[in-house]
């Protein structure tokens, strides 16, 4: 699997005119080798090039880690002597005579540390944005991936109909979300999970982004609750909304309408369509019903090893669906000081439409 995918990105490199990919710990390089390292102040890169085999800077302590791995790489590790770790750079530069040449790295990941080693190792290299070329690989799931997203879903869902039984009035935000942090590791969640679970009740639930306070559950309270598992480095990302008791007769109404625009935009899914019709379509619903102003972020974003990544459904986006691209339609109204409601799905495109791996009930459920 990995040859087959380190084959594709050299095609995709070759196509791109990059001499090199540099790529450091993260979802690109564990999806081309299967190696996973924490980002920390010790750097490890890895430098693929079209001609030679890929090589792998580490610290000597991660040495063994990398010797266990099934692909055949090269290692040119350093000790905690700062003059090694520079000197590593440059064996590793000058054996892949990188001086001169374009190197591609994913400019949201590399960080500062490792650019200016690699600098200063290949001062006349063109160190460029290489994100596209590994997005036009990572962006089609194959069957193995499409499988672990799918067991991600299955074991968020799950978390969700355990932790819902436990909730209670005046229960805070930050229990509740502790609660179903629980539930997706007792559910089989990995540990390193997509994203720390979003609770927010009452006007915090108008913060799309919100994150858990000691504010307690109230009648007439919004609930969302937006959270994710984690499945072989693949990810899971849903969102519902609840009521806590009974609710005012206009966030019943938004309800209803972002439920709807969420169907909207899940039927709008098939191959060819683009990524701003998607959004157009969910948003057509709430701009309708008098509500286009509270809609303030895109429809849906790509998911797989990241919780955010290509595709991303949005205007502006022309980019084609195809089989194998998935991705969250999420459409959210949010009044202000007064509550939010965001439904959110997982999908895959298949050969004619669109597949929704999350399935719970999408209708406001009351609590308490």
């Amino acid at each position: 699997m990995y040859r087959e995918r380190l084959t594709r990105l050299i095609q995709a490199m070759k196509a791109a005119e990059l001499d090199a990919m540099a790529l450091n710990p993260g979802p690109s390089l564990f999806y081309l080798t299967g190696l996973s390292f924490h980002l920390m102040e010790r750097p490890v890169v890895c430098i693929i090039t079209p001609d030679e085999k890929p090589l792998l800077i580490l610290p000597e302590l991660e040495r063994s880690k990398a010797d266990a791995s099934d692909i055949d790489i090269e290692l040119i590790s350093y000790g905690e002597d700062e003059s090694s770790r520079t000197q590593a750079f440059k064996k590793s530069t000058t054996r892949l005579r990188l001086n001169n040449r374009r190197i591609g790295i994913e400019p949201l990941r590399f960080r500062v540390l490792e650019l200016r080693l690699l600098e200063t190792a290949a001062p006349k290299a063109s160190i460029t944005p290489g994100d596209a070329v590994l997005s036009s690989l990572r962006i089609v799931k194959d069957e193995a991936e499409m499988n672990a997203i799918r067991r991600a879903v299955t074991i968020a869902e799950h978390a969700l109909k355990a932790t819902l039984p436990l909730i209670r009035l005046k229960m805070t935000e930050l229990e509740l979300a502790s609660e179903l942090t629980l539930q997706l590791l007792r559910a089989g969640s990995q540990p390193d999970m997509p994203f720390s679970p979003i609770v927010a009740s009452g006007p915090n639930s108008a913060l799309p982004h919100a994150t858990p306070t000691e504010r307690a559950l109230k009648p007439g309270d919004l609930l969302i609750l937006d959270w994710g598992a984690t499945v072989d480095g693949y990810i899971s990302d849903i969102t519902r909304t609840f009521a806590i008791g009974e609710i005012d007769a206009e966030l019943a109404d938004v309800h209803q309408i972002v439920q709807q625009a969420n169907a909207t935009g899940r039927e709008a899914i098939r191959p060819g369509v683009t990524c701003q019709d998607i959004d157009r379509a969910a948003r057509a619903v709430i701009e309708a019903a008098g509500y286009g102003r509270y809609f303030i972020h895109r429809t849906g974003h790509g998911i797989g090893l990241e919780g955010h990544e290509p595709p991303y459904i949005r205007e502006g986006n022309t980019q084609s669906l195809a089989p194998g691209m998935t991705f969250t339609v999420e459409p959210g109204i949010y009044l202000h000081s007064r509550g939010g409601v965001r439904v959110e799905d997982d999908l895959i495109v298949t050969g004619t439409g669109g597949e929704s791996l999350s399935t719970y009930n999408r209708e406001i459920e009351v609590i308490g």
